[in-house]
């Protein structure tokens, strides 16, 4: 059962890496947003292209007069935060169930 407990482990390990990393670039995203970027900059393409789909998706569902502010940013960093506490520590704590005693 080391060999489950071992993959699940770093399993938990790089969803959390991966969420984190996705945390960053929308946080980048945000800012980037605050000031006029050059739309054809190599970096702002790619803040775009990575966080536009997540962010449209989640714009879509809510209310549109919210005074001109995108909360989408900020629903999609609670959720990060919410899958990291869950679903990362739970996996771990899973992993610990299966590991040697």
């Amino acid at each position: 059962m080391f060999i489950a407990a071992n993959f699940l482990t770093a399993l938990a390990k790089i969803l959390n890496l991966g969420l984190t990393v996705y945390m960053w670039i929308v946080i980048g995203r945000a800012i980037v947003s605050w000031v006029n970027p050059d739309p054809y900059n190599s970096i702002v393409r790619f803040l775009y292209a990575t966080t536009e789909p997540v962010l449209y998706s989640i714009r879509r569902r809510l209310p549109t007069n919210l005074g001109g502010f995108d909360f989408s940013p900020i629903i999609v960093i609670l959720a990060i935060i919410f899958f990291q506490t869950f679903v990362v520590d739970s996996l771990l704590q899973f992993a610990a169930q299966l590991g040697p005693r």
